[in-house]
């Protein structure tokens, strides 16, 4: 599934980041990268997904979301 279907106040582990290479340099230098573990604080409907991994909260755009896979 992908992380923009993830629940509000649910934890998951990112599987996989589909997109080009710009994207996936950008998602990764933030600290998202395959094996990490993030909390999901916030998934309202047309608006970022609001995240906190690695003791940071990062806004990730939803269109975005749709590129990285969770477990």
């Amino acid at each position: 599934m992908s992380l923009n279907e993830v629940k509000a106040n649910t934890d998951a582990v990112i599987s996989e980041i589909k997109g080009d290479a710009r994207f996936i340099s950008r998602i990764t230098s933030i600290g998202l990268t395959p094996g990490c573990r993030v909390s999901v604080i916030k998934n309202d409907k047309n608006r970022p997904v609001l995240l906190y991994s690695r003791d940071t909260m990062i806004a990730v755009n939803r269109m975005e979301c749709a590129g990285i896979l969770v477990q």
